[in-house]
């Protein structure tokens, strides 16, 4: 049973405005977008359903901000953001109760969420004051070489339903970090998590029209005009590689600059000499966090042959014990997947890979009668031609393959159109650095389950993305380098 009473639930919904947020105010939309709790179908709220006219205000506002922001003191648009992690933190049981009631995750790691989105806020308020060019003598000798970085300019950031406050986070803090302002579109499942952190974001300081916020059930239809908009300059999206590729194709309309952190097939690699303990450890966190709706999750278990068994059944017996249940319920470690397409598409991906000869070790099925749960799964012998090895499965469920040696491993591993992160666990130091080497992925977690953190680059090759988010390269995706010759 939870200890989260449904007063409780209703003053925290109630407390995040539903309206559009443009121009430091909150403006009525077309209709409504109905959110709905995945646990058991009620609906939550109703927020502002954005027309396409009203996207474009809200690019007019941001443009009209955004020379003041830019103006504005590395030092005070810092010290805003450190407010705003403050507030975050301070409020950390209300957001992630928002998430948990939007989008299902158990309390516990929506917690974790908020500890992990606000320190995007602390880590680019430190940043704001590092902003810096160089100044050189040219090779000839005649000339002073100059270069200087400024905020590229108004930004449409386009974010994810499966983590509703840091995919935010981790792009308005740079963003107003470098001096930009920013239009935000959360995803249709999600909404009320950014428009509460809009509301933060104005206690914070953030001036009227730095930071704007559009809901709508129309995304291609509102984002379209925008990203077609000569005034925009910055596109950064994250979410499906399809739809990733046609926003590129937008943007090149106008030559914008773009970050796309899209579609990820995480390959984990056991060799024949990992730890278990450790490799089990790490599979979980890998593949069970956010109930495995991350692209970066492991999707692809790649085991040794000599040690796949023990460490199927010690992975199934950890998998199978799992507390399913509403995220708000006590001691829940498996909450519901976002809706019911998402249900579906795991059980046809299952489906698919026991046709083609898998076997089941534990889960493999749906749970309860409402809500859009399923049970963790962990199947064997899933031949490398099976759906889930290609796709994302963006759910609980771990398929495992073997191999016999370190380059069938590497070749299993980077057997995929997407390259954001690989998983490998060896406790021999030049196979793991031979195999960080060589797999192909912007990121590689050596015998670690996760590999996100706010001071690090986050970002793909391949098909999973252009551009890096956090550590010292994130806030050079919102800035312009410019060259000044100076003769003496």
């Amino acid at each position: 049973m939870s200890t989260i009473t449904a007063s409780r639930i209703s003053e925290v919904v109630e407390a995040v405005p539903t309206g559009l947020f443009i121009g430091g105010a909150w403006l009525d939309g077309d209709g409504g977008v109905p959110v709905e709790d995945p646990s058991n179908g009620s609906i939550l709220a109703e927020v502002a359903d954005a027309t396409p006219a009203q996207g474009l205000l809200a690019l007019d506002a941001a443009v009209a901000a955004q020379k003041d922001w830019a103006a504005t003191d590395p030092r005070q648009r810092g010290e805003i953001l450190r407010k705003a992690y403050e507030l975050l933190v301070a409020r950390t049981e209300e957001f992630a109760l928002l998430m948990t009631l939007e989008m299902g995750k158990p309390l516990a790691e929506a917690r974790g969420e908020v500890a992990y989105g606000a320190e995007f806020f602390r880590w680019f308020s430190e940043e704001a004051v590092r902003i810096a060019g160089r100044y050189a003598v040219a090779p000839s000798g005649g000339t002073r070489l100059m270069t200087m970085k400024q905020p590229v300019g108004p930004v449409y950031a386009i974010t994810p339903w499966n983590f509703p406050l840091a995919m935010g986070t981790r792009k308005i803090g740079p963003a107003l970090a470098a001096g930009c302002t920013v239009v935000i579109k959360p995803a249709a499942q999600t909404p009320l998590t950014t428009l509460a952190l809009a509301k933060l974001l104005t206690e914070a300081g953030v001036p009227g029209g730095v930071v704007n916020v559009i809901t709508t059930s129309r995304s291609g239809a509102v984002s379209e005009p925008i990203i077609r908009d000569p005034r925009l300059r910055k596109l950064t999206f994250t979410g499906s590689t399809p739809v990733g590729q046609r926003l590129i194709e937008q943007s090149a309309q106008q030559v914008l600059k773009v970050s796309m952190e899209l579609g990820g097939n995480a390959p984990f690699v056991v060799f024949a000499d990992a730890n278990l303990d450790r490799a089990v450890d790490g599979a979980m966190l890998a593949k069970m966090r956010n109930i495995g709706e991350a692209c970066t999750a492991a999707n692809r278990f790649i085991v040794h042959e000599s040690v796949a068994a023990e460490f199927s059944e010690r992975l199934a017996q950890r998998m199978g014990a799992m507390k399913i249940g509403p995220g708000i319920d006590d001691g829940v470690q498996v909450g519901p997947l976002v809706d019911a397409a998402a249900v579906a598409k795991v059980s046809e991906l299952v489906a698919d890979a026991l046709d083609s000869g898998a076997k089941v070790l534990t889960g493999a099925k749906t749970v309860g009668d409402k809500g859009y749960f399923y049970a963790p799964t962990v199947l064997t012998d899933v031949p490398p031609t099976a759906d889930m090895f290609h796709q994302e499965i963006f759910g609980p469920v771990a398929p495992i393959t073997t191999f016999s040696t370190d380059d069938e491993g590497i070749l299993l591993a980077n057997d995929t159109e997407y390259g954001l992160v690989a998983y490998a666990f060896t406790e021999n130091l030049t196979r793991a650095l031979t195999v960080a080497e060589r797999l192909e992925t912007g990121m590689v977690g050596i015998n670690q389950g996760i590999v996100s953190n706010p001071a690090a680059p986050f970002g793909g090759v391949k098909a999973s993305g252009i551009g890096r988010e956090g550590g010292l390269e994130g806030i050079e995706e919102y800035l312009e380098t410019k060259y000044v010759g100076i003769a003496l």
